[in-house]
C-alpha cells in the first residue's frame, strides 16, 4: 500500500424531505448570497426549486440564478455564471442537478476568485488554489461530484471535455441527498449513472499498487451492491431502499476512500471524454461501451487484476486468469445489457468512427503514454477504439 492522505470535508445529509434544510445548511457555511445554478427544467417541473429557493428565504439567504445547464456541461455557461458572480457579488453557490450542474457550480466557483480564463485550470496551465463555497442538493446519482474535488468541463471551440481533481478546494461544504427526487429518473438515465459509478470504482480497482486487500474489498463489496441493487430497480424502479442505496454507492464510489493507498487508472474515462466531446453521447453510456474494450486488451497484457475483478465481483469460477478475465468481461456486458445499456459505438449512434482521431485526440488531452495499470501508446489506444465496435 501506498502513502496517502485523505481528507473529505463534505456534509452528507440524507434522507427523505432533508432537502427542506438547504437554507439552513447555507447559512451554517456563512454565505449570505449565493448562485442557484440547476439544469434545464426538470427541477423545476417536479417543484425542487421552488422548495429550495423557499428554504433560502426563510433561512434569509439571497440568491441570483443561473439555470439551463446541459449533460456534457460546456465553457460558455461556465463564462457566464462567473461574469454574473462577480457582478452580483455572490459569496458561494448552490448545485441542485446532477454532476452537470455540479461540475459546472464547481468550474464557476474556482474562476470567480481567479484573474484569467478558468480554461486554463483544464488545460494545465494553472492549478486551483481557491473557490468560493459550493452546496449541493443532488437529483441524479451517476457521477459523484456531490463528495469529490473533480469537475468536468467541455471547451466547445476546442471539442475538448478535460477533467480536474483537487483535494480540498472544489469539495461541495454540503451535499444533500433525497432518494425520493430520483424516483421519476427514467431507467435509461438511472442505468448511465450505475455505469458512471461503477466505472469510478473500477478505475481506482484497476490498480498495479499491491497489498491493497482492504480497498480492493471496498471496491468488491460496491460493485456487487450496485449490481444487486441496479437488478433491483429495472424489475421495481418504485424500491426506495434500492435507489437509497445506488445513490449513496455513487458516492462512495467517487469521494475518494475507495483510491486509498494505491495508483490509479483512468484510462477507459479518458477514452469516453473523446466520445463524448465530439458526439455529445451519455457519459455513462460512453462507459458502458469503453470500459470492458480497454479491460478485453488488458486481458493480453495484465491480465490479473481483471481476473480477480471477474471472480470477486462476478463469482467466475475459473482458475486460469486470462479466461476468468474475460467471462468476468462477458458477465459485466451482461449486466449492463440487462439495464438496457449500449455495447458498442454503433448502439451509440457513432457510425462511421474516425479510430486516427480518437486516438490523437486521447493522447494530446492524456499525453503518451497514459495509463497506471498499463500504459498506453498510440498503437495500443487505437486497438481499443476498434474494440468498441
Amino acid at each position: 500500500m501506498d502513502n496517502f492522505s485523505y481528507q473529505s470535508p463534505t456534509r452528507y445529509v440524507f434522507g427523505k424531505g432533508v432537502e427542506n434544510q438547504t437554507g439552513k445548511l447555507v447559512n451554517e457555511i456563512g454565505c449570505k448570497k449565493i448562485m442557484l445554478v440547476y439544469g434545464r427544467g426538470s427541477a423545476v417541473k417536479s417543484g425542487l426549486i421552488d422548495r429550495v429557493k423557499a428554504s433560502l428565504a426563510d433561512a434569509g439567504i439571497k440568491f441570483t440564478e443561473l439555470s439551463g445547464i446541459c449533460p456534457n456541461p460546456t465553457d460558455d455557461k461556465v463564462r457566464e455564471g462567473i461574469d454574473i458572480c462577480r457582478a452580483e457579488n455572490v459569496d458561494g453557490l448552490l448545485a441542485v442537478g446532477g454532476g452537470s450542474v455540479i461540475d459546472t457550480a464547481k468550474a464557476i466557483a474556482a474562476g470567480t476568485l481567479y484573474n484569467g480564463d478558468f480554461w486554463d485550470f483544464y488545460c494545465g496551465k494553472a492549478i486551483v488554489k481557491d473557490a468560493l463555497p459550493i452546496g449541493v442538493v443532488l437529483t441524479i446519482p451517476a457521477a459523484g461530484s456531490e463528495g469529490s474535488g473533480n469537475s468536468v468541463i467541455t471547451n466547445s471551440a476546442l471539442k475538448q471535455k478535460i477533467s480536474i481533481r483537487t483535494d480540498y478546494a472544489l469539495r461541495p461544504k454540503f451535499a444533500v441527498m433525497n432518494p425520493e427526487l430520483t424516483l421519476t429518473l427514467p431507467m435509461s438515465q438511472t442505468a448511465a449513472g450505475i455505469a458512471d459509478m461503477m466505472a469510478h470504482i473500477m478505475e481506482r480497482y484497476f490498480s498495479p499498487t499491491e497489498g491493497v486487500e482492504t480497498t480492493d474489498r471496498l471496491c468488491e463489496g460496491l460493485l456487487k451492491a450496485i449490481i444487486t441493487e441496479g437488478r433491483t430497480l429495472v424489475e421495481n424502479p418504485d424500491n426506495y431502499d434500492a435507489r437509497a442505496n445506488i445513490m449513496w454507492s455513487g458516492t462512495l464510489a467517487h469521494n475518494g476512500i475507495c483510491g486509498c493507498g494505491r495508483r490509479e487508472e483512468w484510462s477507459a474515462h479518458g477514452l469516453e471524454h473523446v466520445l463524448s466531446a465530439l458526439y455529445d453521447v451519455t457519459h455513462g453510456a460512453g462507459l458502458a461501451v469503453a470500459f470492458p474494450a480497454w479491460m478485453t486488451y488488458m486481458t493480453h497484457k495484465n491480465p490479473s487484476k481483471i481476473a480477480q475483478f471477474g471472480r470477486r465481483v462476478f463469482d467466475v469460477d475459473i482458475e486460469n486468469d486470462r479466461e476468468a478475465a474475460m467471462e468476468g468481461i462477458k458477465r459485466l456486458r451482461e449486466f449492463f445489457k440487462y439495464l438496457s445499456l449500449p455495447l458498442t459505438l454503433g448502439d451509440l449512434g457513432i457510425t462511421d468512427p474516425d479510430f486516427g482521431k480518437f486516438t490523437s485526440d486521447f493522447h494530446r488531452d492524456k499525453g503518451t503514454p497514459w495509463g497506471n495499470y498499463y500504459p498506453l501508446y498510440p498503437s495500443d489506444t487505437e486497438i481499443i477504439y476498434r474494440l468498441m465496435q
